[in-house]
């Protein structure tokens, strides 16, 4: 069995799990691949969803080697005969746990941004990762989870070594795993994209798993004649929806905006990411930068989506998406789009229409892309309505360093808020990542 992505992953294991749902389970996810497949199980389950840090003590002169395991909770799971075997000493085990609790403590923390762990006690707990190779890092997980007094462990897993999955049953209640191939080498040789899954990443699916449930569902956009798919996520509370429009070589599964959607979602914003071309269409580099073929369907799916979701809408664009975003919103000032963010784009592409827009606009920069910053100095020219220029300094065309896409989130969740929310005004600073 081959997975798209960890998402398509989670939303797979998730409906093999249903029947946990009458049980009232909590969903943990290890970090960090293991948490956008636990996001999905926890929408699956509408369960709560939290994380599971564990740190593995290693023998000092053999770290490879565990002698045993330590979660929250002061929760230490340690394999006397290994101990013995290796001749730890005393001291030497007491500073390998003390320096591991640091971490540990460090870890969990950044992850839930100051939120306390959900309580296991007497609960039916799913530990989620992305897959399963040694089974090192679950079976502690597992161990941990029921020293904290967890009633009914299930490990769930996309994929796993079939020997160890088998070795995995002892140590748990059930064991869920879809797929056990053999030969069986890696977890990422079955997935089409195994891409890292980045800090940011795993503190905003926390935020979101840890409110309460956010409607996601995959839907179908007939666009000038043309079915494209799309990923629809609206928070209970969301008083806007933001669409996304992709630039060259991306599509819907762009890790870079679904860790800015997945920002927005905490600050009560709705989002629809869409794959703006067909597979076949992709091939032709052209229409890539066919503007006017990407701002035909962008207003076109713009107009569904104030339809379906009844709410004020606004548009993220990257690259030649931002071209195309800038166009559909000058295509109709009065009742389109009502914000306008773009990320490393090409507003410069949008030619002559950039003097027809209306809705506010700002253009975010990378301070390393300085050919992109100039074409976006040269469409801020031509702008007419509201505008702002943000460079992100240090950070290249793609946002890859670190910290550089927490700060588009936050550049663009205020701005959004503030002109689609219609809430005051608040430093780019405030807005949580």
């Amino acid at each position: 069995m081959l997975f798209t992505d960890r998402t398509d992953a989670g939303r797979r294991l998730g409906a093999a799990l249903t029947h946990l749902g009458r049980h009232d389970p909590v969903v943990l996810g290890l970090p960090r691949g293991g948490v956008p497949v636990a996001y999905e199980v926890a929408q699956a389950l509408r369960a709560p969803l939290d994380v599971i840090v564990v740190r593995k003590l290693g023998v000092p002169y053999h770290p490879e080697l565990g002698f045993g395991a330590i979660g929250e909770g002061g929760v230490r799971v340690i394999s006397d005969e290994i101990v013995r075997h290796a001749g730890v000493r005393e001291k030497d085990l007491v500073a390998v746990e003390r320096a591991e609790e640091a971490e540990l403590a460090r870890r969990a923390h950044a992850y839930r941004e100051g939120r306390p762990r959900r309580p296991l006690k007497g609960r039916a707990v799913v530990v989620v990762d992305d897959g399963v190779a040694t089974g090192a890092t679950a079976r502690a997980a597992c161990q941990v989870v029921r020293a904290q007094g967890a009633a009914h462990v299930v490990l769930a897993v996309p994929v796993a070594s079939p020997d160890v999955a088998a070795r995995l049953r002892e140590d748990v209640d059930e064991v869920v795993c879809l797929s056990t191939p053999s030969p069986f080498s890696a977890v990422g040789e079955w997935y089409r994209d195994f891409s890292q899954t980045s800090d940011e990443e795993v503190v905003a699916l926390l935020a979101r798993g840890s409110g309460g449930v956010v409607t996601a569902e995959e839907v179908e956009i007939d666009a000038g004649g043309v079915t494209l798919p799309g990923d629809l996520a609206v928070p209970g509370d969301a008083g806007a929806v933001v669409v996304f429009a992709h630039g060259s070589g991306s599509s819907r599964r762009s890790p870079r905006n679904r860790s800015v959607a997945s920002a927005l979602h905490r600050a009560g914003l709705g989002t629809l990411l869409f794959d703006l071309l067909t597979r076949g269409e992709e091939a032709h580099r052209d229409n890539v930068f066919d503007i006017g073929l990407l701002a035909g369907r962008l207003a076109d799916t713009t107009s569904w989506l104030r339809g379906r979701a009844g709410l004020p809408v606004g548009s993220f664009g990257a690259s030649t998406g931002a071209a195309a975003a800038l166009r559909a919103a000058a295509a109709d000032p009065d009742a389109g789009v009502g914000a306008v963010v773009s990320r490393g784009g090409r507003p410069d592409l949008a030619g002559a229409d950039l003097a027809g827009v209306r809705a506010p606009t700002l253009l975010i920069v990378g301070g390393d892309d300085t050919t992109v910053i100039d074409l976006n100095r040269q469409a801020q020219a031509s702008l007419r309505c509201e505008n702002r220029l943000e460079i992100v300094p240090g950070a290249s065309h793609l946002f890859e360093e670190p910290g550089a896409l927490d700060r588009v989130a936050d550049l663009a969740g205020n701005w959004f808020g503030e002109h689609l929310l219609r809430k005051p005004s608040q430093d780019p600073r405030a807005f949580p990542t």
